[in-house]
C-alpha cells in the first residue's frame, strides 16, 4: 500500500493560537481522499502538538511515505492564510532531503494563486500544486501517481514539465458537499484543546463553503470563485453527533466564511442543535448583517449553545467600511453588538489598523469607538494586504513586508504615510491597553456567572500571548489590570 502523509508545519502566531489549539481541518479533509485512492494516510501536526522541523525529519524517515503534502494552513480559514507557507515549503524540502522520490505537494489559498512563484522558485522543492478545492483534485492525483499515470489531465494542478511551469484548467467545484467528510480518525485529539474555562476537546468544522461578498482584504471570494455551497442540516448535525460522542469533542468552532448565509438552513440547523441538546459549545463568526436579520431568531442561537460570536466589524468609520467595501455601516455593526447583548451571546468584534491612511488620531478615533461599542472581547488585526485581494493592489507603493511569515495579522506589513513601523507596533498595544483598561471595570463587576469567568479566562490568556509579544519588541505593557488575575484565580 502507498503512503501519504500530510504534515501541520511548526509556526507560531501569537493572535489566534493563544486561545486554542484547533485540529488541521483541511488537511484532515484531504488525507480521506488519499484513504479513497487506497493510500495509508497520517497526519503529523508539528504545530499544534509542539513539534520541530527535525521531528517532521524523523517522522518522515519512520513512515517512508510516498507523498508527502502541506497546506496553507492557520486555525481560521483562508482570511488570514499565507503566514504558514514559508514553514510548509520548508517541511517539503526536508521530505525531499529524506527521499528525493518523494512526491511533494501543497495547497491552499496562496499557493492556488501564486502556484508559478513556489514551482520556479530553487529554495522550493514542490512538484505538485493542488489549486482550489482540494478532495477530488487530491484523490485524483493520488491515484494517478500510484499507477504510473500521466498527470496532465487530472484538472486543478500546477507543476513543471521541463523547467516550464504547467496548469491545468481548475475543477468545477463539488456540488454535493454532504458525502465529503474529514478523517477524524487520523488525529491525536488529546492536542487539541480550548484555553477559555470552562475548557475542554476543541474541534473544527465546515458547514459551507464559499463567499459571496466582496470584502477588499479577505481571501475568500477569490480562493472560492464567488460561489456559495452548504452542506445539509443533517449532515452538519451528525458530524456534530461524531465529534461529541465519539471524540470526546466539547467546543466546536464553526469556521464557514459565511454559516448563516441561507437563514431558512442556519435556522433548520439551530432547531436541530436545541432538540438534540449535545453537551457541546459553539464559537462562530458570520456577518453583521445576518445578526440584524436574525434578530427574531437570535435566542435560538444561544439555546442551541453558541457561545462566543464573532464580527468583523473593521472600522470606526463608514467612509473606511465602504472602502473595504464592507457593505456595512458603524450603525449597523452597533445594532448588531447591541442585538447580540440583549440575547447573552459573548461577542468578539474586530477593528482593523494599519492603512496608509493612518494616523495616531485616527488610531485614537478607532480606540474610541471600540469603547463606545462595546464588544465584550476587542481585537485590532493589522491590515494585511494578501496578494491575492483587492486591497494588494490599492496599498502595494505601501507594502515594506514581503516575509509570507509575517503575514499573520499581528505583524505591521503596510507602512502609513504618517507613521513609522515601529510607531505601528506601539498603536497595536495602544489599542489592546485602552480597550481592555477600560472593559475590566465592567468584567469584575459582573456577578459570578458563567459570562464572567469567560471573560476572566479569556483576558488572561489573551493579555499575557500579547504581554510576551508586545515586550519583544521593546514595548511595556501593563497589560492585566489590577485585580483580574486574583479574580480569575478566585
Amino acid at each position: 500500500m502507498s503512503k501519504a502523509l500530510f504534515v501541520v508545519p511548526p509556526y507560531t502566531c501569537w493572535g489566534v493560537q493563544v486561545i486554542g489549539k484547533w485540529p488541521p481541518l483541511q488537511l484532515a479533509y484531504v488525507a480521506a481522499s488519499a484513504e479513497k485512492a487506497g493510500y495509508e494516510a497520517r497526519i503529523f501536526d508539528a504545530m499544534n502538538i509542539d513539534r520541530s522541523f527535525e521531528d517532521i525529519r524523523a517522522e518522515i524517515e519512520r513512515f517512508r511515505p510516498d507523498a508527502v503534502m502541506a497546506f496553507d494552513y492557520l486555525p481560521v480559514t483562508g482570511a488570514i492564510s499565507t503566514a504558514t507557507v514559508p514553514a510548509a515549503l520548508k517541511a517539503l524540502s526536508i521530505a525531499k532531503e529524506v527521499d528525493p522520490a518523494i512526491r511533494t505537494m501543497i495547497g491552499g489559498p496562496l499557493p492556488t494563486f501564486l502556484y508559478a512563484d513556489i514551482l520556479t522558485d530553487p529554495e522550493n522543492h514542490v512538484d505538485f500544486v493542488l489549486r482550489g478545492e482540494l478532495e477530488e483534485t487530491a484523490e485524483e492525483l493520488f491515484r494517478v501517481l500510484d499507477e504510473g499515470g500521466q498527470v496532465d489531465n487530472v484538472r486543478g494542478i500546477a507543476f513543471l514539465r521541463d523547467g516550464e511551469v504547467a496548469a491545468t484548467p481548475l475543477r468545477p467545484h463539488i456540488q454535493d458537499l454532504d458525502p465529503v467528510k474529514p478523517a477524524w480518525h487520523l488525529l491525536e485529539w488529546d492536542a487539541y484543546h480550548y484555553k477559555i474555562e470552562p475548557f475542554g476537546r476543541l474541534a473544527s468544522i465546515l458547514t459551507s463553503r464559499g463567499c459571496m461578498m466582496g470584502c477588499s482584504f479577505c481571501s475568500h471570494r477569490q480562493f472560492w470563485r464567488g460561489d456559495w455551497r452548504a452542506r445539509s442540516p443533517e449532515a452538519t448535525i451528525e458530524e456534530i453527533r461524531e465529534l461529541v460522542y465519539e471524540y470526546g469533542v466539547e467546543f466546536v468552532t464553526i469556521i464557514d466564511p459565511y454559516p448563516t448565509c441561507d437563514r431558512e438552513r442556519w435556522e433548520r440547523i439551530l432547531d436541530m442543535l436545541i432538540a438534540e441538546a449535545m453537551p457541546v459549545k459553539f464559537l462562530m463568526e458570520t456577518r453583521v448583517e445576518d445578526i440584524i436579520r436574525d434578530a427574531d431568531i437570535l435566542h435560538k442561537y444561544r439555546d442551541a449553545g453558541m457561545v462566543h460570536l464573532y464580527l468583523g466589524l473593521e472600522a470606526s468609520t463608514d467612509d473606511m467600511l465602504a472602502s473595504f467595501n464592507k457593505g456595512t455601516t458603524i450603525d449597523m455593526n452597533k445594532r448588531a453588538l447591541d442585538l447580540a447583548r440583549e440575547n447573552d451571546l459573548i461577542t468578539e468584534a474586530s477593528f482593523m489598523i494599519g492603512a496608509p491612511t493612518e494616523t495616531w488620531e485616527s488610531i485614537e478615533k478607532t480606540i474610541r469607538m471600540a469603547i463606545e461599542l462595546n464588544p465584550d472581547i476587542a481585537v485590532f488585526p493589522l491590515i494585511t494586504p494578501m496578494p491575492f485581494t483587492p486591497i494588494h493592489e490599492e496599498y502595494k507603493d505601501r507594502i515594506r513586508v514581503t516575509d509570507w511569515s509575517q503575514y499573520n495579522l499581528a505583524t505591521p506589513i503596510v507602512e502609513p504615510y504618517a507613521m513609522t513601523m515601529e510607531e505601528m507596533n506601539e498603536a497595536h498595544a495602544r489599542c489592546y491597553m485602552e480597550f481592555y483598561r477600560h472593559k475590566a471595570k465592567e468584567v469584575l463587576a459582573l456577578p459570578d456567572c458563567f459570562k464572567r469567568r469567560y471573560m476572566l479566562s479569556a483576558f488572561k490568556v489573551m493579555m499575557e500571548g500579547f504581554r510576551e509579544q508586545f515586550e519583544a519588541l521593546g514595548i511595556s505593557t501593563p497589560m492585566l489590570p489590577e485585580g483580574m488575575i486574583d479574580a480569575h484565580k478566585a
